[in-house]
């Protein structure tokens, strides 16, 4: 045998349990750093409620003194169908299969099941497909003709918001990301714009900074210059979950995707966790599927994936931007 023939296609409850939710839940759903809702009722409605400041009243035996009722916006995520296809020469799409299959220790290479080979073929597929939505979750832009163009991600979110001033902008020059302390600067000047609000969320442990390989290395070099005996461990082993003043600071991992945008190659930017949502579907229209199948005319394996997917930031105020200068 030199090709796998056999046809696979997943919908309703298959498709939720085999492919998406442990792609967009638990430990999956938390390395993307940021909120996922995942199979939420469409149009997907985010309810954001401001509760009163003050509800505590000098108790009476009688009489009502809640006042008006608690304010209550929402926010739609503006979901997008998209497709993602992949195809595979028949004799590499084999090898790649069976690399997964032989690499582990339980399988019975003179006894292989449908089922292994199955698990196999979803795990090339679901990594391909994490990747791609992490990817266009942050450089997504649907103006865009080429690349990432399903729906807006982030940043196309940030972008926007920088125009219309809803967005704090700071800068930093190409000379200051020679110098590692400038990280500090960076850190510090936007925690110091940042609201009351965000502030006070500090405590739950949801904050972050969110920034580009480059001001991460840069906070790795001004670590590795403490002159104590976890700066040689992490000069020699690496740093591993990094934070600034118990703020997680997290690598967006973008080098490979955003030299093809429009967006600055560059930056840094202060949130709630929670106020960054990545929003898929696969329930809720028809025609939402997984199909793998073998196309003997190009002698060819071709995996296809049709969802709804679309992400948002809830409010920009909650957002601090520092950017390198142009």
């Amino acid at each position: 045998m030199s090709y796998l023939e056999n046809a696979k296609q997943y919908t309703g409850t298959d498709l939720e349990q085999i492919f998406f939710r442990p792609m967009l839940t638990g430990p999956s759903a938390i390395d993307l750093g940021v909120r996922v809702l995942y199979n939420m009722p469409t149009p997907t409605t985010v309810q954001l409620w401001n509760g009163q400041n003050n509800i505590l009243h000098k108790y009476d035996s009688t009489g009502w003194s809640g006042g008006k009722h608690s304010l209550k916006t929402q926010k739609i995520i503006d979901m997008k169908r998209v497709k993602a296809e992949l195809g595979f020469a028949a004799s590499d799409y084999f090898s790649m299969v069976y690399e997964k299959i032989v690499s582990s220790p339980e399988v019975n290479m003179d006894d292989l099941s449908g089922t292994q080979l199955e698990a196999a073929e979803t795990a090339l597929f679901k990594q391909t497909l994490a990747e791609n939505i992490r990817a266009t979750m942050w450089v997504g832009d649907s103006d865009a003709t080429t690349g990432f163009n399903t729906f807006d991600g982030f940043l196309k979110s940030i972008q926007n918001g920088l125009d219309d001033e809803s967005i704090f902008n700071a800068t930093y020059t190409e000379s200051e990301l020679e110098n590692p302390a400038s990280s500090i600067k960076i850190f510090d000047n936007l925690w110091l714009h940042a609201s009351g609000q965000l502030q006070d969320a500090k405590p739950e442990g949801q904050l972050a900074f969110f920034v580009t390989s480059d001001i991460y290395r840069l906070y790795e070099k001004y670590l590795d210059q403490k002159g104590v005996e976890a700066a040689y461990s992490g000069e020699v082993n690496g740093h591993s979950g990094l934070a600034y003043h118990g703020i997680p600071i997290i690598d967006v991992h973008l080098g490979g995707y955003l030299n093809a945008t429009s967006f600055d190659k560059s930056f840094c930017f202060l949130t709630d966790r929670r106020n960054l949502v990545l929003a898929v579907n696969t329930a809720d229209f028809p025609g939402n599927e997984v199909r793998m199948w073998y196309n003997p005319d190009e002698m060819e394996n071709r995996q296809r994936a049709v969802f709804m997917a679309g992400c948002t930031i809830l409010d920009n105020r909650l957002v601090l931007y520092a950017t390198k200068q142009s």
